[in-house]
């Protein structure tokens, strides 16, 4: 089967939520010696894209998402060892801590970015969901932090994002990290109002934002 044909399948598995046909194509994949990372950021991740979409959009719930997500983690259990494997090639080039804010619970768009950007060569320390300010900050400064990047999934949770930003600069803090936003309710514009030295529209961006941050240090 030709590459793009993989792709194609892979991405509409994860819409359809069908676990057994992630599975069968990411191991199409593997037979096909496609590029792992590739077959995330081309098939994986663009299929968890359209299904955020359409739940944005209210044109699926929450069921549908979960069962996309099962379809996504299924298909990444048969990538994983090629992914680690490359992951062991490539010199770490900076650490990222990253999690979801207060209030949210949503892991799937945060583990594709963490999964990207370990295929990359960052060091990913990632500290799940539901992170109040402070934890964060502690654990960035555990981590020694180059990066933090903070995700959410809902409207209502957006405004920690921003009290996160505001936290640092009161404890004289801001300068230290470079902090990076993302997730499905937000933009480029919230990004520049809260202040946040970065934002990326899909997972495929993070590593050249997190590049271009680290770069500036």
């Amino acid at each position: 089967m030709e590459k793009e044909k993989i792709l194609e399948n892979l991405a509409f598995a994860i819409v359809e939520g069908d676990e057994d046909k992630a599975v069968e194509n990411a191991k199409a994949a593997m037979e096909a010696k496609l590029d792992p990372l590739e077959t995330v950021e081309n098939g994986l991740s663009k299929g968890m894209d359209d299904i955020g979409e359409k739940f944005g959009k209210g044109e699926v719930f929450l069921p549908e998402l979960l069962m996309a997500a099962n379809a996504f983690k299924s298909a990444m259990e048969i990538l994983k060892p090629e992914l680690e494997a490359q992951k062991m090639q490539t010199a770490q080039k900076g650490t990222i801590l990253i999690g979801t804010v207060k209030g949210d619970v949503h892991n799937i768009g945060k583990d594709i970015v963490s999964t990207v950007l370990e295929t990359k060569g960052f060091n990913v320390v990632d500290i799940g969901v539901d992170n109040d300010t402070l934890s964060i900050i502690q654990e960035a400064e555990k981590a020694q932090a180059d990066v933090i990047a903070l995700s959410c999934l809902m409207t209502t949770t957006m405004p920690a994002q921003k009290e996160f930003i505001e936290v640092l600069e009161e404890m004289n803090l801001r300068e230290k990290y470079f902090v990076i936003v993302g997730g499905g309710p937000v933009t480029q514009e919230w990004a520049d109002e809260i202040k946040a030295d970065g934002y990326g529209e899909s997972a495929v961006e993070a590593p050249v934002l997190v590049k271009e941050l680290i770069r500036k240090k």
